[in-house]
């Protein structure tokens, strides 16, 4: 049974445009999918019409099916049961998704005394472990500092503390390294990898860079203007692409990777 299973979803605006149109995809237990394309395929939309997060003014119709929950049409009470427990998200850019006036610590520590009780001793040691475990050192201070005090690369592994606190089923990444250097990058898609791995969650990495997305999951769709043009195992978009589009996609990847080797030969 997918924890995750979309069909046939439309999303529009209240003006009538279709952002997305009839997207249908599964994640498994355990299975890392892909989602990607570029900036206007309706991706991230697609990522937050999952946790009936939709901005104002735009609406979902279809299915999606969250753990057994049909999102759509769900209330917020109904939703706020599932979010943080069964499927929790990462957002691009950890400094407008955390609350800037709000201590590190206190924001790990909400989701865990809602969904498992947590408090007192029992909550602050719960925090430190959620620091620790995405590799922040010296927790303790770090819970007490404000977001803007800290890089970030430490923003982005609060942001991913937050998430895998309650150790949820499905975590969903919306471009979590875009707004990180290269290196820094690099070593949170390794820490991601190693904590879903170990955690045996499902992944829904939503990303425009299909050399990440590609080191990052077994199976990948490809949007394009809201509809999904490709779906298939990372291996057979990355070499044998069947829609133009993602060869197109697959091209670029590639000039830019050529570009960045030269820019690092001596």
């Amino acid at each position: 049974m997918s924890i995750l299973a979309i069909r046939d979803l439309v999303i529009r605006t209240a003006g009538g445009r279709t952002l997305v149109d009839r997207l249908s995809l599964s994640v498994g237990p355990g299975e890392r999918l892909g989602l990607i394309g570029e900036s206007g395929s309706g991706k991230s939309l697609t990522s937050l019409a999952a946790l009936g997060l939709l901005p104002d003014g735009m609406s979902a119709t279809g299915s999606v099916e969250l753990a057994g929950t049909q999102v759509v049409g769900a209330t917020e009470k109904q939703l706020t049961s599932v979010r943080g427990r069964q499927a929790a998200i990462v957002f691009q850019e950890p400094l407008t998704a955390l609350d800037p006036l709000m201590r590190v610590g206190r924001q790990i520590a909400g989701p865990l005394a809602r969904h498992r009780g947590l408090k007192g001793a029992a909550l602050g040691r719960a925090v430190t472990d959620a620091l620790t475990q995405v590799r922040l050192p010296d927790p303790e201070r770090l819970a007490r500092a404000f977001p803007h005090e800290i890089s970030g690369g430490q923003r982005q592994r609060v942001a991913l503390a937050m998430a895998l606190a309650c150790e949820p089923r499905l975590l969903i990444a919306d471009e979590p390294t875009t707004a990180l250097d290269v290196t820094v990058q690099s070593e949170l898609l390794d820490l991601l990898d190693e904590l879903v791995r170990e955690r045996e969650m499902a992944l829904l990495f939503v990303s425009h860079d299909l050399a990440v997305v590609a080191r990052t999951v077994e199976r990948i769709v490809v949007l394009k203007d809201g509809r999904a043009v490709e779906e298939g195992t990372a291996d057979e978009i990355v070499h044998a692409p069947r829609d133009p589009y993602t060869a197109a996609l697959v091209a670029s990847a590639r000039q830019l990777e050529d570009a960045l080797d030269r820019g690092r030969t001596p």
